[in-house]
């Protein structure tokens, strides 16, 4: 069941979270210095589990509800993130000390959230049409 579409959705989310951060810097320092998301462990924990999460998701294909549940756990890990990078660019002060142009990675999880949100609702629609011919047998 490779073919379905919410492993294309999960496969982007896995490309989002997985290979576009070593791409696209987080924001850029003062002295003109690009902060890649291996700078900092948190960070680093954090997008490892989402993409975890979604190779884990795409393998897990035979038990779509496991693959739901996947999809949601991602889901709030990605919002985590999000808040963390928020957090991280508003609590800075003016142009003081750490943040001083945002970059396009720090998008990355909203990205990803659509992209889950996507593949749980094709998860979902898949569930319902198994379950209703069960019940035509």
């Amino acid at each position: 069941m490779i073919q379905r579409i919410q492993t294309i959705y999960l496969f982007l989310a896995f490309v989002v979270t997985g290979i576009l951060p070593f791409i696209f810097p987080l924001w850029t320092v003062n002295d003109g210095v690009d902060f890649y998301f291996m700078q900092n462990q948190v960070y680093v924990i954090l997008l490892g589990l989402s993409t975890t999460l979604s190779v884990v998701g795409i393998l897990s294909y035979k038990n779509r509800k496991n693959q739901f549940v996947i999809g949601r756990l991602n889901i709030i890990l990605n919002l985590i993130l999000l808040g963390l990078f928020v957090y991280r660019s508003l609590n800075v002060s003016g142009e003081t000390e750490i943040v001083s142009e945002k970059g396009i990675g720090m998008f990355l999880p909203i990205f990803s959230i659509v992209l889950l949100v996507l593949a749980n609702k094709a998860i979902k629609k898949d569930e319902d049409l198994v379950k209703s011919v069960d019940r035509l047998r």
